[in-house]
């Protein structure tokens, strides 16, 4: 393949990665022969230097190195792009269990961050609480990728890249770069300024436009120092269009058409995209159709945006979401919602911080970064446990989430998507299992939103229970067994199961100073506070009254322990509301399920299996 072919095939598969990455294109054709020829020849062009602080202490979050030129770079030079080798790659929740199993590894970070120890634990500890400093990500785009392959990766340049310091004003920029045709990443080096021999060469490490300041001063805190970062830490709902931002438009359903009840037939024909409904709904009343235009229930497994049109041509016809619902089911504002039932209480030395006390603090770690600092950096300073649980806002099965009480990792998760950060439960009630000993667990409970406007919610009485697989302890926060819950996409994870009347008794024998009958009154008086706060808002900041919806939802509880006037009692938290939760194990247990939960939300039935909580 002659130059001119090989080049345009290089910029077949890599043009669009160029651009998205802002490499200048006076760049591309070196960076192809590069690649082709695998030179590596940044010795030539820099020299890594270790420096020398002499009589002035080190600080630790003062560099060790720094690149300088060893001759001068003009940015219009198109030779002037080099290859940057990774010397680490990996994923946030395998850090120490990497470390542990490749102890060459091990030594070049060793030798790198300059950590010295009497045992390897102890070097990986040091390792795990700075290599922060050093690392940087990328995640995988394309809708060909699934969703575990696109979750952010981690890496650490080799010595000569990890050895550049930051600017506010670089003359270099770095970027990661996938070499399609062997799956290699890199990082690109290049100048953006022209840069005399023995100059230091330096780089923005958090690159961007950030509209708040403070944001982007906060996640510049590895590399710099703050005693105390004096922000306020009280949170303030946002304004209505934080509530639509990134979200495809709903309409509102045209209430005129809708303002007699609707009536019931004798038989309701149901067209569901879910196979369980299929199978499982068999009530009389009920008749599965295979057509959209022949039903009177329509149950989707994709997100309904057309209210108004749904309400204006087929007025008659139910559809299973509310308009706007999506601000309980996405987990930053969940917490903006739940915070409307928030009365501040600013005292460290009571067990709940914030009110409603059934919701873990919670920041938004892409707007509310600073206040997540401040708030930490006074928990520290009051010596309280800090560690956190850092979750993107719509994944689910414990993907891309992140346990830690690092500041340093803290302040650099914003930079792989939206995440919010949730204090994590130190002291949960525990559940003892036979062979194992106390073991974290979490509740979910199927929720029933029947109307809004008035709201009206009920509770399908058979929850659901899912159990870690290792005793509980605040160490170890890479263990998925021992800190998560969901093992049902866990390869090789055992599933401990258990159903609703067998956790009731077992409970009575753990717990029996603490009625399961008042705790489980405590969870739904917390779904009821819920879902006033999420309905008392017009749309788009609340779920919108609309005659023709009805909705399923699950709650993923936990149970956390608190001491009020020396008395030990059990509070509730709310983790986060599923949307179109999978009730495949809610059929199989409980064959009725469906046929109870539909006769609740269309026939205005009561049935025995569920509880209206509002």
């Amino acid at each position: 393949m002659d130059g001119i072919s090989k080049y345009n095939s290089f910029l077949a598969l890599h043009k669009s990665q160029l651009v998205s990455s802002g490499v200048p294109e006076i760049f591309w054709a070196t960076l192809c022969k590069k690649l082709s020829s695998e030179i590596f020849d940044s010795g030539l062009t820099f020299q890594i230097v270790e420096i020398d602080y002499e009589d002035t202490e080190k600080n630790s979050y003062d560099p060790l190195w720094s690149v300088i030129a060893i001759t001068n770079i003009d940015p219009a030079d198109p030779t002037h792009i080099y290859l940057i080798d990774h010397a680490w790659t990996f994923k946030a929740n395998r850090v120490t269990y990497t470390l542990r199993n490749q102890p060459e590894l091990l030594q070049r970070m060793c030798n790198m961050m300059r950590i010295s120890g009497d045992t390897d634990d102890e070097k990986i500890d040091r390792v795990n609480q700075n290599v922060w400093k050093y690392a940087h990500t990328y995640a995988i785009g394309g809708t060909e990728f699934s969703i575990e392959e696109r979750v952010p990766v981690w890496y650490v340049m080799d010595e000569l890249g990890s050895g550049i310091t930051h600017s506010d004003n670089p003359n270099f920029r770095t970027v990661p770069f996938i070499n399609v045709p062997d799956q290699m990443t890199y990082t690109l080096l290049f100048p953006i300024e022209y840069v005399e021999q023995n100059n230091i060469v330096t780089r923005n490490f958090v690159e961007g436009n950030y509209p708040d300041s403070l944001q982007r001063e906060a996640m510049l805190i590895p590399w710099k120092h703050y005693d105390y970062f004096d922000e306020d830490f009280t949170q303030q709902e946002p304004p209505s269009e934080y509530f639509i931002e990134g979200h495809i438009m709903e309409t509102l359903p045209n209430l005129d058409f809708l303002n007699q009840v609707l009536e019931t037939p004798t038989t309701l024909k149901v067209y569901s995209e879910y196979a369980y409904i299929n199978e499982f709904l068999t009530a009389p009343e009920f008749e599965i159709v295979n057509n959209e235009q022949d039903a009177d229930v329509l149950w989707y497994l994709n997100h309904f945006k057309t209210f108004k049109e749904l309400s204006e041509n087929f007025p008659k016809k139910f559809v299973n979401q509310f308009p706007f619902e999506y601000v309980i089911t996405i987990k930053d504002l969940l917490a903006i919602v739940a915070r409307r039932c928030h009365k501040s209480d600013k005292n460290f030395n009571t067990s709940h911080e914030s009110l409603p006390a059934w919701l873990p603090k919670t920041f938004n770690m892409k707007t509310e970064l600073p206040k997540l600092v401040s708030y930490y950096m006074k928990r520290k300073k009051a010596d309280l446990d800090n560690n956190w649980i850092c979750k993107p806002y719509n994944l689910a099965r414990g993907l891309d989430t992140y346990i830690t009480d690092n500041l340093d990792f803290l302040c650099r998760l914003p930079l792989t998507g939206p995440k919010i950060a949730q204090k994590y439960i130190e002291d949960p009630v525990l559940f003892e299992r036979p062979d194992i000993g106390l073991v974290k667990f979490d509740i979910r409970y199927v929720i029933v939103l029947k109307s809004v406007k008035p709201t009206e919610v009920y509770v399908y009485n058979n929850f659901f229970l899912r159990f870690s697989n290792k005793q509980f302890g605040l160490n170890n926060f890479e263990d998925y067994e021992q800190h998560f819950t969901v093992m049902n996409y866990t390869e090789d994870a055992p599933l401990y199961r258990l159903l609703c009347e067998q956790f009731k008794q077992e409970w009575a024998k753990q717990y029996r100073s603490h009625d399961w009958a008042i705790v489980e009154k405590s969870i739904f008086n917390m779904i009821s506070e819920l879902f006033i706060a999420a309905t008392m808002k017009e749309a788009p900041c609340g779920i919108a009254k609309s005659p023709q919806s009805r909705a399923l939802y699950a709650a993923d509880i936990m149970l956390s322990w608190y001491k009020h006037n020396k008395e030990t009692k059990i509070q509730p938290k709310l983790l986060e509301i599923n949307w179109m939760p999978d009730c495949q194990r809610a059929c199989h247990y409980y064959p009725d399920f469906y046929n109870d939960i539909f006769s609740v939300m269309f026939l205005n039935k009561n049935v025995s299996t569920c509880t209206k909580v509002l």
